[in-house]
């Protein structure tokens, strides 16, 4: 009986403790790397690895072509980045949606 209330008060948690952080740091990195400059794409050894969604981002981006000062937005570049990402499928560090207005954490 004791077994069983407590796997199912451990069951019950279980989403507080699996969602202990969150993917985006205020500071608009994650694990050290910024989300935001110059970002250029690689196919090995990323920073980060992104998952492009269409809803509930991590992180909403828009692309530009000059000052990549703030949160989300992104220079694409090929060489000297500030942070290389990878786009992935599965397992990805940071979920973004790309947007033309309104770049940063949701």
């Amino acid at each position: 009986m004791y077994l069983r209330l407590a796997l199912f008060s451990l069951i019950l948690s279980a989403p507080a403790w699996a969602a202990d952080k969150p993917a985006v740091s205020a500071d608009c990195t994650f694990g050290g790397h910024r989300l935001y400059g110059k970002i250029q794409v690689v196919d090995t050894f990323p920073d980060v690895k992104i998952k492009v969604v269409d809803a509930f981002p991590d992180l909403k981006v828009k692309k530009v072509d000059n000052f990549p000062d703030a949160c989300g937005k992104w220079q694409m570049v090929q060489t000297f980045p500030d942070t290389k990402v990878k786009f992935v499928d599965a397992f990805p560090d940071v979920k973004i949606q790309y947007v033309d207005a309104f770049p940063g954490k949701p």
